[in-house]
């Protein structure tokens, strides 16, 4: 083969080895555009996704909603049935004028008026016991009876003189018809007269040692041996101290027990002097004990002592309450408020309106459909309500009754969000 021959056949064969190279360079080259096609398809869902989301979330912010029914701003958000279930009740707070009072502590004893410490009359065994502590009795219910030597013996002088007035009316009666008659001389009808005055006059003694017993005569039988004597209450009321013990001697100047009408209830107090000025018999005063924190009894002051104690530079005063149920109880300790005039106008809610959160006095307003903590600032307590110095405005609709509920709610959604 000549050397042109070769010559043309190594072009051919190089321009065909070429060829064949761009072809499959295209090729390549579209298995790579497919490639990337198909990567874009399946990562394009995703990209969207998370655009979604992330306008989503935008919009929530734009809005201040954020997890477990808060906004941003700490408004709780809950259902008008879940306000329902936790007893959530509101109040529109507005200014109102605030009465002057003062604060004092002091004690509750029984109206000392209505008081009586129950002794015998005379010296005697307790032969029964018919009333307990704390029964409430009525006047002249039979308490105990005593077995008296005392009474044994007037009921038989009441007896003998009973029998020797009988006697004494019948031998006067007798000497005066013979008198009449001139059959007896005068002496001896003097002498009847005399023992029948006589006679008269040892009944009357018999009856009165009785009634000193307190015992009716009329009621003592021919058998003076077997009086008991009954140790009564003068008054109704309660039992409130007992000694009486089934067989021991009772004796005058030894109470048995002690009965208190506690209907009505004296709260002793004291006044400090530099208030002695604002205080008067007749002011309406509140009283609050720790039994029944939530509730106030209402009183007046009715006594303020004449002489200021040197140590202390008080004055004892009185206050009177009503206890027709009988919650109150001597021995109590009290808060006593006594109003002494009318002040400046304040906001007021009930106590329970008034939470701790984080240690800060707190209510909740309600506003933009839920309830927003609002830290407060209280001062003086008095009928319930406590003075609302600052945090919250006039006019605002505050929650009386559910806070415990509310904060209850934030707490947990708090703890939720921690994990």
């Amino acid at each position: 083969m000549s050397w042109k021959v070769m010559k043309g056949c190594t072009a051919i064969l190089l321009a065909a080895t070429i060829a064949l190279s761009v072809t499959a360079c295209a090729r390549n080259g579209d298995a790579a555009q497919m490639a990337e096609n198909e990567q874009a398809v399946a990562q394009k869902p995703d990209s969207e996704e998370a655009g979604h989301e992330k306008d989503q979330a935008g919009k929530e912010a734009s809005e201040g909603k954020t997890a477990e029914g808060h906004d941003e701003e700490g408004v709780l958000k809950i259902t008008e049935e879940e306000a329902k279930t936790a007893g959530v009740r509101v109040e529109k707070i507005e200014l109102r004028n605030q009465a002057e009072q003062i604060t004092v502590t002091a004690n509750i004893l029984p109206d000392q008026d209505r008081l009586a410490h129950i002794q015998p009359r005379m010296t005697g065994r307790i032969v029964s016991v018919e009333a307990n502590l704390g029964n409430q009795v009525v006047k002249e219910q039979t308490l105990a009876m005593l077995d008296s030597v005392e009474l044994n013996e007037a009921g038989a002088a009441y007896l003998q003189s009973q029998s020797t007035l009988t006697l004494a009316k019948a031998n006067f009666n007798r000497a005066q018809k013979l008198f009449k008659d001139k059959i007896i001389p005068q002496k001896d009808f003097l002498s009847a007269r005399t023992e029948l005055e006589k006679a008269r006059a040892a009944q009357r003694a018999a009856v009165s040692k009785l009634t000193l017993f307190g015992v009716n005569p009329a009621k003592i039988g021919s058998n003076s041996a077997a009086l008991t004597f009954p140790v009564q209450s003068p008054f109704a009321g309660t039992v409130i101290e007992k000694n009486a013990v089934l067989g021991d001697i009772a004796e005058p100047g030894k109470s048995l027990f002690t009965i208190a009408d506690l209907s009505t209830v004296w709260i002793e107090t004291n006044v400090f002097e530099k208030d002695l000025s604002k205080v008067q018999e007749g002011l309406p005063a509140a009283v609050s004990v720790a039994a029944y924190p939530k509730e106030t009894f209402q009183g007046r002051v009715t006594y303020i002592g004449s002489m200021v104690n040197q140590e202390t530079r008080t004055v004892n005063a009185r206050v009177e309450v009503a206890n027709a149920d009988g919650r109150l109880k001597p021995g109590m300790f009290a808060n006593v408020a006594i109003e002494t005039g009318v002040g400046q106008p304040a906001l007021s809610v009930p106590d329970d309106a008034v939470v701790l959160m984080q240690g800060q006095p707190t209510v909740f307003i309600a506003e933009h459909g839920g309830f927003e903590p609002r830290p407060v600032q209280t001062g003086e307590r008095m009928g319930g309500r406590v003075i609302l110095q600052s945090g919250v405005a006039d006019g605002e609709t505050v929650v009386t009754s559910g806070a415990y509920a509310l904060k209850a709610r934030i707490l947990k959604s708090q703890i939720g969000e921690g994990h």
